[in-house]
């Protein structure tokens, strides 16, 4: 009587056991068949009464404390008198040609994203390395399917980070991440940065002209593909990237630099913005730029770009920056003119930042999420199987 209890509980409501036994030391099976007495007909969706045969069919279920559960169902097949043809009546929780039901599959990808390794999802239940694989990703492409079948939003990021090497051409090839910024989740992932690859992985994607504002660094191809494909956005240079153009001519010029203890000391706050320094901190980076002409004018121009972004409005930054472009033209350090050949070939999308007030921080957050998903799984062979890994992980 409790077996039978248990039973009912395990199998679906649709479904009336005929009896439950143990087959082995964990593992159970239980005989039911459907309480139903006719079926629709999927071809003509007439109701159907007449049944043709039987056939039992067994289905793995999901364990229950470590037991094995299996399903042995008698499903029927009905004749329908319509279209003079004979059908298998469905099964609730199981999709046509499978042998195992949904929720089992579910169970089977929560183990992958939960245990050590494989080799542990294997050992708890009981089926092969093809199946887990298998299972697995076709789970996470319905949960794709479900989460992300919507058009392009408002506001995006895009940033790259590296996949693999190209073993035909020995080039490295790079991964290209939409962030959708409202929602804060991954948007889609798609391989390749040139336009014609985006073009080509994202163009399925209605609703270009919903795009307003995208976030990307200083990048040529991006900034080509986003002219191209969404008309009507406004593209804005990320914060963090313009703040940084200076970081590795600093970093350069101070290697070059030897002194005491304390010059090593004053060394590290070179990138440290003065506004957080104490009183301390400053007067001991200020003796020790005393001494080094060029460290000092590469750190005053990074100064004055920190400066520039705590500018209040557009058209005041618009005049700082202008300002600052122009300053730089009487520096003899090349340093200082490559900086400003970048400002002043990018210097509509930085000064968009002050319409839209994003970054590309989140996207940056996204890039260490996959980074981690790489470590996790040694790499990956399948570009569509990281892409399904990356959505389920960032959304």
């Amino acid at each position: 009587m409790l077996n039978q209890q248990l039973a009912r509980m395990l199998v679906p409501s649709e479904l009336e056991i005929i009896k439950m036994y143990r087959t082995s030391g964990r593992s159970y099976q239980i005989e039911a068949t459907k309480r139903s007495k006719q079926e629709v007909c999927r071809r003509c969706a007439s109701l159907c009464k007449s049944i043709y045969d039987h056939r039992w069919v067994s289905l793995r279920d999901e364990p229950v404390r470590g037991k094995l559960i299996f399903l042995k169902v008698l499903k029927r097949r009905f004749y329908c008198k319509h279209c003079r043809k004979p059908f298998t009546e469905p099964l609730p929780g199981v999709l046509p040609g499978k042998r195992t039901t949904q929720r089992f599959q579910k169970s089977v990808m929560w183990a992958c994203e939960t245990f050590q390794d494989l080799k542990r999802v294997r050992r708890q239940y009981a089926c092969s390395y093809d199946f887990i694989y298998k299972a697995h990703y076709d789970q996470l492409e319905r949960k794709r399917r479900k989460h992300n079948m919507y058009p392009w939003p408002k506001s995006l990021g895009i940033d790259e980070h590296g996949f693999r090497r190209n073993k035909t051409y020995g080039r490295r090839e790079f991964v290209t991440m939409v962030v959708d910024h409202k929602n804060k989740k991954l948007f889609d992932v798609a391989l390749g940065k040139s336009t014609n690859e985006l073009k080509a992985q994202l163009g399925h994607i209605p609703g270009r002209e919903n795009v307003k504002s995208v976030t990307i660094d200083m990048c040529d191809p991006y900034k080509n593909f986003v002219k191209d494909f969404f008309p009507g956005a406004k593209i804005v240079a990320d914060k963090f990237h313009v703040l940084r153009l200076l970081s590795p001519a600093l970093m350069r010029a101070r290697k070059e630099v030897s002194g005491t203890r304390a010059d090593a000391r004053a060394k590290r706050l070179l990138l440290a913005s003065i506004k957080r320094l104490g009183y301390s901190e400053r007067r001991a980076l200020r003796t020790f730029l005393s001494k080094h002409s060029v460290l000092e004018e590469l750190y005053q121009w990074k100064e004055r770009l920190h400066k520039f972004y705590r500018t209040p409005g557009y058209h005041n930054a618009s005049k700082v920056l202008k300002k600052m472009i122009s300053d730089m033209a009487w520096s003899s350090l090349p340093e200082i003119q490559r900086l400003r050949k970048t400002l002043r070939k990018w210097q509509e999308e930085i000064l968009n930042y002050w319409l839209f007030r994003i970054t590309n921080a989140r996207t940056e957050g996204f890039n260490n999420v996959a980074k981690l998903v790489k470590r996790r799984a040694y790499g990956f062979r399948s570009f569509e199987n990281y892409r399904l890994k990356l959505l389920s992980a960032c959304c």
